[in-house]
C-alpha cells in the first residue's frame, strides 16, 4: 500500500502573495468612486447613447412635423400698451398683454424679449422637439400663435443636444458629464491595477482608442 508523497525538509508550503495595504486601499476608493459615478449617471448614460443613435439616423426616424396655429385678437383697452416701442434692445411684452396671452394659449411669455418692429412685436418661443412663435399686430390687435411639434424623438435629440432646454437642463447636463468622466478615470485605474493578472486588459483598451482613430483617418474626410 503506497504512502502519501512526503514533504523534503528544503520545500516551502507556497502562500498566495498578499495585497499591500496602500494597494488594498486604492483599489477599495476606486471601486467606491466608480460605482457612484455609475449609479449617479446610469439612467442619463443610456438616455443619451439611445439619443446618440437616434440622432445618428434623425433623417430616417423623425416624423413629419405637426403644425398647430390659433389667432385671436387683442382688445383695445391693451392694444395702446404697444403703442410705444421700447428704447432698449428686444424688451418683453408687458405684463398685461403676457397675461391675456396666457388665458388665450395657454403659454406663458412674461419676461420673454420680444422684437419690436414698426408694425408688429414677434416674441420667439424655441422649444425642444419643436419650435412656436407669437406675433401682435398693434394696429388692428391681431394675433397669431403657432406651434410646432416634431414628437417624441426629437424632443429627447433636442434634450441630447442641450437645444433650447434652459440654463438648468444644461448645468445637469455639465455635472453629468463630470460623472462620466470620473465613471471611465476610475475604470481605467481598475484595470491598471488588475493588468497584471489579465493579459487581454490593454489589447482591447488599445483596440478602442485605435479603432476610431483609424475609422477617422480612413473615412472621415
Amino acid at each position: 500500500m503506497s504512502s502519501a508523497p512526503q514533504r523534503t525538509l528544503t520545500e516551502a508550503p507556497r502562500r498566495p502573495v498578499a495585497a499591500s495595504p496602500a494597494r488594498a486601499r486604492w483599489l477599495r476608493r476606486l471601486h467606491q468612486w466608480h460605482w457612484i459615478s455609475a449609479a449617479f449617471s446610469l439612467v442619463a448614460m443610456l438616455l443619451f447613447s439611445v439619443t446618440g443613435f437616434t440622432l445618428n439616423h434623425a433623417a430616417s426616424i423623425e416624423g413629419a412635423p405637426k403644425v398647430t396655429t390659433r389667432q385671436a385678437t387683442l382688445p383695445d383697452a391693451l392694444r395702446g400698451l404697444l403703442t410705444a416701442r421700447p428704447s432698449h434692445g428686444d424688451a418683453p411684452l408687458p405684463p398685461e398683454v403676457s397675461a391675456w396671452v396666457r388665458s388665450q394659449f395657454g403659454i406663458g411669455i412674461a419676461g420673454k424679449p420680444a422684437e419690436w418692429s414698426a408694425d408688429e412685436v414677434y416674441v420667439p418661443l424655441p422649444r425642444p422637439g419643436g419650435d412656436a412663435w407669437l406675433r401682435i399686430q398693434p394696429d388692428d390687435g391681431d394675433v397669431e400663435y403657432e406651434l410646432t411639434d416634431r414628437g417624441w424623438i426629437s424632443w429627447f435629440n433636442d434634450l441630447h443636444k442641450g437645444r433650447h432646454t434652459g440654463d438648468v437642463w444644461q448645468l445637469f447636463i455639465d455635472v453629468f458629464a463630470f460623472a462620466c468622466v470620473a465613471f471611465a478615470a476610475t475604470g481605467l485605474l481598475i484595470l491598471k491595477m488588475h493588468a497584471a493578472s489579465r493579459p487581454a486588459t490593454w489589447p482591447i483598451a488599445g483596440l478602442g482608442l485605435v479603432l476610431p482613430l483609424l475609422l477617422l483617418l480612413l473615412f472621415v474626410h
